[in-house]
């Protein structure tokens, strides 16, 4: 299933849950990520049922090589057969119609649309990413392309929550000095991190204001892809697009 969310001015955004595509265990079944160890062919079809239950083309889907840092591509179309995907964890467009798309087990999707200027961006916040600075890069590379922050729209997706995401106190105080609003604790008392919530904090002191975002814990629900639960695991995509 793919929950769909279209906005009166023109903006899309789309969130995948792990149900309705080909991929065999454990990958089962709406894998959208390809370097997990899944079949190539079986990525190829999911990411074209995807596409097509959102009415995209799928040769209109830009991805991204991810590798949790903060570097941002601007890009105007997918990337050509020959041409090597660049290792960005953030991607931005004034193309409409082309759709950016992140992947994700457990980090932290962030859509952005900008409809009156005609921008659009999507990042993948982890908690190095987010320690990193993708998402102020992100807002960043947007503006300079005539965005502005008070008209930006931003939604997050299906995340692990802050009450299961336990790291090491060094870890948790680490991201802390960079980021207060992520200091998290688990359900069960230990500590943690709450990376959409940094998100949210990040993007407020850019001048974005949150108006949309998933309360689905990846980690608790049985119905996404998580990590932390299994290791050996597809990828969700969340996908955002202005009308052309």
């Amino acid at each position: 299933m793919i929950a769909q969310q279209h906005d009166a001015s023109g903006a899309h955004f789309a969130f995948t849950d792990r149900w309705g595509g080909v991929s065999a265990a454990p990958y089962d079944e709406l894998n959208l990520g390809g370097a997990v160890g899944d079949a190539p062919q079986a990525v190829r079809t999911n990411r074209e049922l995807a596409a097509k239950a959102m009415g995209l083309d799928p040769a209109a889907v830009v991805w991204m090589n991810q590798v949790h840092g903060r570097d941002v591509a601007v890009v105007d179309g997918p990337w050509t057969g020959d041409e090597e995907i660049p290792a960005v964890d953030a991607v931005v467009t004034t193309r409409r119609g082309l759709a950016l798309a992140v992947l994700t087990a457990d980090c932290t999707p962030v859509l952005l649309a900008d409809p009156v200027a005609g921008v659009a961006g999507a990042a993948h916040a982890g908690r190095p990413g987010l320690v990193a600075g993708v998402v102020p890069a992100v807002v960043g590379a947007m503006l300079e392309r005539g965005a502005d922050p008070a008209r930006i729209l931003a939604r997050t997706g299906p995340a692990v929550c802050g009450r299961c995401y336990e790291v090491p106190a060094a870890m948790r105080a680490e991201v802390a000095e960079t980021v207060p609003e992520a200091w998290a604790e688990t359900g069960w008392g230990t500590p943690a991190v709450d990376v959409a919530a940094g998100v949210r904090a990040q993007l407020a002191r850019e001048g974005v204001q949150m108006d949309g975002q998933s309360h689905i814990c990846t980690l608790e629900s049985a119905d996404h892809f998580s990590y932390r639960r299994e290791h050996t695991t597809g990828r969700l995509a969340s996908y955002v697009w202005l009308d052309g």
